[in-house]
């Protein structure tokens, strides 16, 4: 069962809100101030989180600052243009605004947590040389074991299910956050780096491109 975050002190759209998810199957987790959403967040990790932004306490915005791994709706009466865009470029996954239509509430709810479906992920993945055991968390390059941190694992698994596709900095960042919680967006280079030397030293090539301003994609030696 899906869990989603309800954040917002206006107890009757909390409840309308609890009410219609419960109604849906999801399970509900409410919070009516950002400092007690920060507390709840720290011991569960709902699906999507519901979020309005005037909160007593610490506010919507502060909270989506700290916020990583969940898509976020903001849910405000706030509508101006200048707003949503501030909101959404700050990692907001969609911005709806009070009042809304419950119907495209829950279209949209259904519409993130559909990107954030993890796909099956086969046994073994393999590209060119590369062979990632996504059991046993073993890699071989040209048949030759490659020790990976946790952290590094995550990305090349990510690469890997996606070869030669250019991935988002920020898309990556979130996808690998369910495998690790040891990367941030300033440490995300320093982890590719070490990544891209241990499969260097092995045949020389570099399999991790920078595309600039974008994000990194795999590629396999016949390819560059």
């Amino acid at each position: 069962m899906k869990m989603i975050a309800v954040i917002e002190d206006d107890q009757p759209i909390g409840n309308l809100l609890e009410e219609s998810l419960t109604r849906e199957g999801y399970e509900v987790l409410r919070a009516y101030s950002g400092t007690e959403a920060l507390y709840l967040l720290e011991k569960h990790r709902p699906d999507l989180i519901l979020l309005d932004l005037m909160l007593p306490g610490l506010s919507g915005e502060e909270l989506l600052s700290r916020l990583s791994g969940i898509p976020v709706i903001v849910v405000s009466a706030k509508a101006g243009i200048d707003d949503k865009v501030k909101l959404l470029l700050e990692g907001a996954a969609d911005y709806i605004t009070k009042p809304f239509a419950l119907k495209e509430l829950l279209a949209r709810i259904t519409v993130q947590l559909r990107r954030t479906e993890a796909p099956r992920l086969a046994p073994v993945l393999e590209a060119g040389d590369l062979r990632l055991d996504t059991e046993s968390h073993e890699l071989t390059l040209r048949n030759i074991p490659v020790r990976l941190t946790r952290t590094e694992y995550a990305i090349l698994k990510l690469l890997l299910q996606r070869p030669g596709q250019v991935i988002a900095r920020s898309v990556l960042l979130e996808y690998i956050s369910q495998d690790t919680p040891d990367c941030s967006d300033g440490s995300l280079k320093q982890h590719i780096s070490n990544l891209r030397k241990k499969l260097r030293d092995i045949d020389g090539h570099d399999y991790i491109e920078a595309v600039w301003g974008i994000g990194f994609r795999l590629v396999l030696p016949n390819e560059s």
